[in-house]
């Protein structure tokens, strides 16, 4: 298994003087990361796609089965499509266990009515909101989140965060929220990572297939944490990583470790129809993550990780 000393000092050139002036050297080394989470730890948790009340649930029972420490729970239908129970609901599991609930937000083009999202070059769209009026829609959503008690949002368009987090500068949203940059907006180079943290993201997801050295480019870039799928489900490349734990987390923490699920049916929007895919799923996600956690002990690393409820986790309100 790699330890630390030998991913020291491995070189990846970063090209002209625009971008040495730009990120402060020749290169960027393939080093072990001195970023860390506000308390103090290096790696975290996170089960996607946990859509419901029933979907968290499980999460927390195969969990708590496990012997897994859940920190943030995703979701990607969207908050939209949850009634004010069911947020109440999931608002009341997340405190009680210090687990960030992270809902997904806005309409999105996805669910418009728009064509072009339809075509195949059109499918980047999906995240983007279409207009004032799916924008106006989007905000709408996070204020009946935040009224539920939820603190934990997960942002596909630019416009929409750079709003977000004006709202909470000027006091208008409270000022605990997390903002989770989505897999549709992931960026590939450190300009894109910075440019998100600079205009609001608190953390951010990055393209599953990242080698050692750009996610150490990544981290030159910012200190905001980082969210990596260790297994992408099959839309996002179906990258199986989870026994490569240790060496991503030395490199890239503070590092959110998803668990999505390759070969396994898509659930977006979620409801009854897919139900028990959708809590299937979710308990094999847990499975994953344990699986990846015993690889991270075999690999003899000292890798903290936070407790439930640690600084700068969305825990919900109640």
């Amino acid at each position: 298994m790699t330890s630390s000393n030998d991913i020291v000092g491995i070189g990846t050139p970063l090209g002209n003087s625009a971008l040495r002036g730009a990120f402060g050297a020749h290169h960027v080394s393939i080093s072990p990361s001195t970023a860390r989470f506000p308390d103090g730890e290096q790696l975290r948790i996170e089960i996607p796609s946990v859509e419901n009340p029933q979907a968290m649930a499980a999460a927390i029972e195969e969990a708590d089965r496990s012997g897994v420490v859940l920190h943030r729970v995703s979701q990607g239908s969207g908050a939209m499509l949850l009634t004010i129970v069911e947020l109440r609901e999931m608002t009341i599991m997340g405190a009680d266990r210090g687990i960030e609930v992270n809902l997904f937000i806005g309409p999105r083009e996805e669910y418009g009515i728009g064509g072009t999202i339809h075509s195949s070059d059109g499918r980047a769209m999906a995240g983007h909101l279409r207009g004032l009026h799916q924008l106006r829609y989007a905000i709408e959503d996070v204020y009946r989140s935040v009224e539920q008690g939820i603190r934990g949002f997960l942002i596909a368009d630019t416009g929409l965060l750079e709003i977000l987090a004006a709202l909470v500068s000027k006091g208008e949203l409270p000022n605990d929220l997390v903002f989770k940059a989505s897999a549709v907006l992931a960026p590939s180079n450190p300009a894109s990572f910075r440019q998100l943290a600079t205009i609001g993201a608190t953390t951010i997801n990055v393209p599953s297939d990242l080698s050692l050295g750009e996610l150490a480019e990544m981290r030159a870039a910012a200190p905001t944490p980082i969210d990596l799928y260790m297994e992408a489900p099959d839309a996002l490349g179906g990258m199986v990583r989870g026994h490569e734990i240790a060496e991503i987390v030395l490199v890239a923490a503070p590092l959110y470790a998803k668990y999505g699920l390759r070969n396994a049916r898509a659930v977006y929007p979620a409801g009854y129809q897919v139900m028990d895919d959708v809590v299937n799923n979710v308990r094999e996600k847990v499975r994953r993550a344990a699986i990846s956690l015993e690889w991270l002990d075999r690999s003899g690393q000292d890798v903290s990780i936070s407790k439930p409820g640690a600084a700068g986790i969305g825990v919900p309100v109640r």
